[in-house]
């Protein structure tokens, strides 16, 4: 049951494009990223009423090391798609400090001339130690952002290695940036992110085309090495199915930022004939629940007052190496009055 404040809220979310609807959009996704208990039960409720104007929107999601570009190809791409017509949601991750557990948050910054759009929303949020590249929240918000009638949600990763690989997991297509000549021809080989990647774009084409070509084929060429649904033959993939291919483009020039787009809408329409778009979603929901799952145990764990009274005693003793650190784990879970393998 919602309150007043939620329930205007969620009408000012849904009543269409205004300076009201941004600005319900960015409360929501606060109270949803809130850590106290009571600001969790309204997250809740406001998620649920708000859950059958969820999922029409296309989920895209893009990731690379740092400096590849990916902030200006979301904002070349976010330009484009809002001259055609579309409205544009940018749900952009960054690190935290694992020092002082702070984030600059810039990508408002990077992003100025998308940022100032009426159809485009832009919301960086921490890492928070989260790993996968993704803020923890970050589902929760992209549901916020569909049902306030965005149609393009655009999720942008950390950027720290091949660990991120949550994104894959939220969205429709997971899109893996590269540099040219960038000395990362070991990387396309390696199994991780790009075995999950449903297009590898190699950006910044402009300062050396001729080493794009060249990490194109190459990468091209390691894509058979992987092998897709137990086919190593790459040419010899059924057509129903989507296969990852590579392309070339300039972010800041704009070439080919088109020519992506066509590329992502081809992606959509295969993967909805072949029944894999709604089946990949169905997945995605089951493994959020559990996701959800693991993290609420961990926070009973750290407010277990029974764990709390004996962490400081088996923590000194694993440090003295007195005791074993999955003896102390086990009598640590054990205290929560469960048996734990």
């Amino acid at each position: 049951m919602l309150n007043a404040v939620d329930q205007a809220l969620v009408g000012d979310l849904t009543g269409g494009p205004s300076p009201k609807q941004r600005r319900a959009l960015a409360k929501i996704i606060t109270l949803l990223e809130s850590t106290r208990l009571d600001h969790r039960k309204r997250a809740d409720d406001v998620l649920n009423t708000l859950l059958p104007k969820t999922g029409k929107s296309f989920r895209l999601g893009i990731s690379g090391i740092p400096g590849v570009g990916k902030s200006t190809l979301i904002e070349t791409l976010g330009l484009y798609l809002i001259e055609k017509g579309h409205r544009v949601a940018v749900l952009a991750i960054d690190p935290s400090s694992s020092l002082s557990g702070g984030s600059i948050l810039g990508d408002k910054t990077r992003m100025e001339r998308l940022s100032v759009l009426e159809n485009a929303f832009i919301r960086p949020s921490p890492s928070s130690g989260t790993l996968g590249g993704v803020a923890e929240k970050t589902r929760e918000a992209l549901l916020v952002a569909e049902a306030a009638g965005f149609d393009v949600v655009i999720v942008e990763t950390v950027g720290v290695g091949q660990s991120e690989i949550t994104v894959a997991g939220m969205t429709d297509m997971f899109v893996l940036l590269q540099l040219p000549n960038a000395g990362d021809d070991l990387q396309a080989i390696k199994k991780g992110v790009m075995e999950i990647a449903d297009l590898i774009v190699i950006n910044k084409v402009d300062i050396d085309p001729d080493a794009a070509m060249r990490a194109q084929l190459f990468i091209t060429s390691s894509l058979r090495l992987l092998g897709f649904q137990g086919n190593p033959d790459h040419a010899s993939h059924p057509a129903e199915h989507w296969h990852p291919i590579v392309m070339r483009l300039s972010a800041l020039q704009g070439n080919g930022v088109p020519e992506l787009w066509e590329k992502i809408q081809q992606f959509e329409a295969l993967q909805k004939a072949n029944g894999e778009f709604d089946a990949r979603r169905k997945k995605q929901s089951g493994s959020w629940m559990w996701d959800r799952i693991d993290a609420g145990l961990k926070n009973a764990f750290a407010n277990n007052v029974a764990v709390q009274e004996l962490l400081p005693s088996l923590s000194a003793a694993v440090n003295q190496g007195t005791i074993a650190p999955s003896v102390a784990a086990r009598r640590l879970l054990e205290a929560m009055g469960h048996e734990f393998f």
